[in-house]
């Protein structure tokens, strides 16, 4: 007999689309009231474009909403201090009745924050592995202590604590390094933008690296996300969107553009590969098209896809 999993969408915000604050309240607005399971906000530090804060859009979201959960897809770890890292995730989830999803990653070679703040990039998988294991201890309520090659602390200790308990802990990104963080210290993964035939293999991975670890993923705590139009490959929106996938990917594996079929399509895809939590992004213009293409995934998609599967 298969094991029936919870398989739920969620709503990704990038750089701000919307035009004003006002604007984004309603497209939460109709996200809450519409069955969206989570909301979740892109870290870029450093940037030209507007992107939000998270931890501040997270904090926004608590008080916002009442029933919907939310993240951050991802916080890029290395280069923020963990103990308030932590304190920032504890009071929230505390504020929030317990829905907060902190994911956390290493950040990509080239990020413009490296050679903003003076970081060496070569060091962001060690402050990463140093960070998520005083994150842990402080969320766990102990005292920590900790002599590491980046982060000392001496009686550290944080309160409130995260109403969830252990908080959730997911892990982003596709590396060795990834898979080995998610088995060891992770509660989830979150994929970001792979296709569904890259994210199979890892979900694979990961699966038996946590069960070698003792410490097994559930089977409803795997991740994946990807940008959807109800409309046509032709419109200008899907154009720009394709144009800044990286060079040799098809952006017919990773968008999904079309009528209800296809979004439903791409999601059964990675359902295949082992996905159960989505975040989705609609490729739209202006704050009118960003509610529309969000209502219509509210009503022909998320019915649909917002069931019990037996895996």
């Amino acid at each position: 007999m298969g094991l029936v999993v919870s398989v739920r969408i969620g709503m990704s915000m990038a750089a701000f689309p919307f035009s004003s604050p006002k604007a984004m309240w309603r497209w939460i607005d109709a996200c809450e009231g519409g069955g969206v399971d989570s909301i979740w906000q892109t870290d870029r530090l450093v940037s030209s474009e507007p992107y939000l804060e998270p931890m501040t859009m997270m904090a926004a979201l608590a008080a916002g909403t009442e029933r919907m959960r939310f993240g951050m897809n991802v916080i890029v770890l290395p280069v923020y201090d963990p103990m308030i890292v932590a304190k920032q995730c504890a009071t929230i989830d505390f504020l929030s009745s317990g829905r907060l999803v902190p994911a956390f990653g290493v950040g990509g070679d080239a990020a413009p924050e490296w050679r903003a703040l003076g970081i060496d990039p070569r060091t962001r998988g060690k402050r990463t592995d140093e960070a998520l294991t005083i994150i842990s201890r402080l969320w766990a309520g102990e005292t920590v202590s900790f002599e590491g090659t980046h982060y000392h602390y001496d009686g550290a200790r944080i309160a409130p604590l995260p109403v969830q308990s252990p908080l959730p802990l997911w892990i982003g990104g596709t590396s060795e390094a990834a898979i080995r963080r998610t088995a060891t210290v992770g509660t989830g993964w979150l994929a970001g933008g792979s296709r569904a035939r890259e994210v199979g293999p890892v979900v694979e991975k990961i699966r038996a690296a946590s069960a070698a670890a003792g410490r097994p993923i559930d089977a409803d705590h795997y991740g994946a996300g990807f940008a959807f139009r109800f409309g046509s490959w032709e419109d200008e929106v899907v154009q720009r969107a394709a144009a800044r996938l990286a060079p040799g990917v098809d952006p017919h594996e990773l968008l999904a553009v079309g009528d209800t079929a296809a979004v439903l399509a791409r999601v059964q895809e990675y359902l295949d590969a082992g996905i159960s939590k989505f975040v989705l992004r609609p490729l739209a213009n202006g704050d009118e098209d960003i509610l529309d293409q969000t209502r219509r995934l509210i009503e022909t998609v998320i019915p649909v896809v917002h069931t019990p599967r037996v895996v």
